[in-house]
């Protein structure tokens, strides 16, 4: 049988390593802690619940759910981006419902680039993103993300010859995994950018409601607010606790929004109009229930940087997002996958290499904060005990 060569760059995935481990480990008999996944434990809000079951008896939602049918939502999000972004958007040119926002980030490099074409993207920077390019034949500059930096592109570094055959620029801020955030001065200069060398600007904005302190960060709209060159993805897996129900959405560009509307068409339909109806109270509602999300967040970044500080891991305290970016001790300072592997057949405890983020981000691993703080506690000490046994061997 014969495949696609497309399927080649797709093979070698770092969490597929992972997850074999922690099916082997499961079947020994150990119990996972697993911090690896970015998938909240928190439940979805029961005002949302209650929208979607409402849904389920009325047999106006049972068919497919086409574009038009959408309104309902699409209208919904613009008003959420007028009221979040003071930003007035056509809810009938410049929204798409998107099946989670992995379903767009995902499908409009089949939009922009032809094969060969290069797309600028974070390096570290999360997996999907490189999965779209590889799927539309594009080729990847990846922009170092550094400490030095704040784990922000140097914009200036990327050689003219790449930027020639550039069509597409990828950020996200707050950005997965590094923890890092942009200003709005950052998003406009990296419109500038864009505008200057003809690159459509693409921003993933899942966490922008899981940050901590009072912050607030900016969207991409508002640094182009005519839309001439950016989309902008939007979720409702972080902020409302429905990764399950994969809801997601774009707003931006119309001749954009167009274009991704092309090929979600060749591919697929919306998801159940019952659920889209959750979402429209989600998106209407007020911050009660994204508040205790970041305060049940906030809690737990607090609770685990003290306990991993007082086995001698001391990792700087994040202001966005559900994870922590920690660099590795010395003995693991080049192999995360080996740190990761090692400790989860020591100890039950699952880490996402930094590797498996792409090469900058070696040497460093990532804790995604989705247990309760007791059991962060727990794992905390498991390790406390991998590192003190690996450093007597």
């Amino acid at each position: 049988m014969q495949f696609a060569d497309r399927l080649q760059p797709l093979q070698s995935n770092v969490f597929a390593d992972m997850d074999n481990a922690k099916s082997r480990v499961k079947a020994a008999g150990i119990p996972i802690i697993d911090l690896s996944l970015g998938s909240s434990d928190l439940p979805t809000d029961t005002f949302i619940l209650e929208a979607i079951a409402a849904a389920l008896n009325d047999p106006k939602t049972h068919g497919y759910s086409l574009f038009g049918s959408t309104l309902d939502f699409r209208e919904a999000v613009a008003a959420w981006i007028k009221q979040r972004f003071d930003i007035e958007v056509d809810p009938e040119t410049e929204v798409l419902p998107l099946i989670g926002s992995q379903e767009g980030t995902a499908h409009l490099p089949l939009a922009l680039l032809n094969p060969k074409d290069f797309a600028l993207l974070q390096d570290p920077g999360y997996p999907s993103h490189y999965g779209g390019i590889h799927l539309a034949g594009g080729q990847i500059y990846g922009m170092p993300l550094l400490a030095e930096n704040n784990f922000l592109p140097i914009f200036a570094d990327i050689p003219s010859a790449v930027l020639a055959q550039s069509k597409m620029m990828v950020l996200s801020y707050p950005h997965n995994p590094t923890t890092a955030i942009a200003s709005l001065e950052f998003l406009q200069s990296a419109v500038t950018f864009c505008q200057a060398h003809n690159l459509t600007l693409v921003h993933d904005f899942p966490y922008l409601d899981l940050v901590f302190d009072g912050s607030h960060p900016p969207s991409v709209l508002q640094a182009d607010r005519d839309r001439q060159i950016s989309i902008e993805f939007f979720t409702m897996s972080k902020s409302y606790n429905m990764g399950g129900f994969r809801v997601g959405f774009a707003v931006g560009n119309r001749e954009l929004i167009k274009a991704l509307r092309q090929i979600k068409a060749a591919v697929d339909f919306n998801q159940y109009q019952g659920i889209m109806r959750g979402a429209i109270k989600a998106l209407a509602g007020d911050r009660a229930s994204i508040d205790h999300v970041v305060t049940t967040f906030q809690e737990r970044r607090d609770v685990m940087i003290a306990a991993l500080k007082a086995i001698g891991w001391e990792i700087p305290t994040p202001v966005a997002t559900m994870y922590l970016w920690a660099k590795l001790p010395d003995r693991y300072a080049h192999d995360s996958v080996k740190f990761c592997l090692d400790l989860i057949n020591a100890t039950g405890v699952a880490l996402s290499p930094g590797s498996g983020f792409g090469k900058h981000g070696e040497g460093y691993v990532r804790f995604a904060l989705v247990y309760p703080p007791t059991i962060l506690q727990e794992a905390a000490i498991k390790i406390g005990k991998f590192l003190c046994h690996s450093a007597l061997r």
